[in-house]
């Protein structure tokens, strides 16, 4: 009975029927191919749960402060269609929730930052605005109104998205001397949540698009990730100070 539950949990969210055979019933626990899709696996249900909460310590910091400064609204923008990007084209090629689901809460909560933005901009109804006409797209990219072309041309301007929207905040943060309202946890995580997802992207998905796009994504992730490190220290009023010195 016990082993007989196991099974049924474990497979086929964990591994499959030949993988749970060799781990369970012959021992075989160093198998190459069925250890990679567990980690795999582990690691995509890891990023899911972290990206429940990733974007939180942004919309916090924003919300405490009730400012933006920092914050670009067409590298957030830029990110969005990165993100609708990915998730689109996973639900249309019935790729496995483990390799792509936390695209959907990244989805929502980088909305959420794109409101709050246009908000503490003073331009509230501009922002719910941009909220409905969001939800309109997103739900006509899902229909079976959508050709496969026009979704897999989505994913593929992932990449110029993702360099764009980066490089959009790389040089405001260098700009202005500072990172502003970015939230360090935030940026680190989706540092490593990129990173992680290169490998799981090849063991679930098997697609090259996917995979590229993760990697051009950890490059700009980390390159963020440096400036606020260099930036540690640095609050926007001691960058305008050392400005008009």
């Amino acid at each position: 009975m016990a082993e007989e539950a196991m099974r049924r949990v474990l497979v086929p969210f964990l591994m499959s029927e030949f993988c749970y055979d060799e781990f369970f019933l012959h021992f075989n626990l160093l198998h190459v191919a069925c250890l990679k899709i567990l980690i795999s696996k582990l690691l995509g249900i890891g990023i899911i749960a972290g990206s429940l909460m990733v974007k939180l310590p942004q919309i916090f910091k924003i919300m405490r402060a009730q400012s933006v400064e920092g914050l670009s609204f067409s590298s957030v923008l830029l990110e969005l269609l990165a993100i609708t990007g990915t998730m689109t084209y996973s639900i249309a090629n019935s790729f496995p929730f483990s390799s792509w689901g936390e695209a959907l809460f990244l989805m929502l909560q980088t909305i959420t930052i794109a409101f709050l933005i246009q908000h503490y901009s003073g331009q509230t109804l501009k922002g719910a605005l941009f909220l409905v006409v969001y939800l309109a797209l997103l739900s006509f990219l899902l229909s079976p109104l959508t050709p496969m072309a026009v979704v897999t041309l989505l994913q593929a301007s992932n990449m110029p998205a993702v360099i764009f929207s980066r490089l959009i905040q790389a040089v405001s943060n260098y700009r202005n001397g500072h990172t502003g309202q970015l939230s360090a946890i935030t940026v680190f995580l989706l540092f490593a949540g990129s990173l992680a997802r290169i490998f799981t992207s090849v063991q679930e998905t098997g697609d090259v698009l996917m995979a590229l796009t993760y990697v051009v994504s950890s490059v700009c992730n980390g390159i963020i990730a440096c400036q606020l490190l260099y930036y540690w220290n640095v609050t926007p009023s001691k960058a305008k100070m050392k400005k008009y010195n």
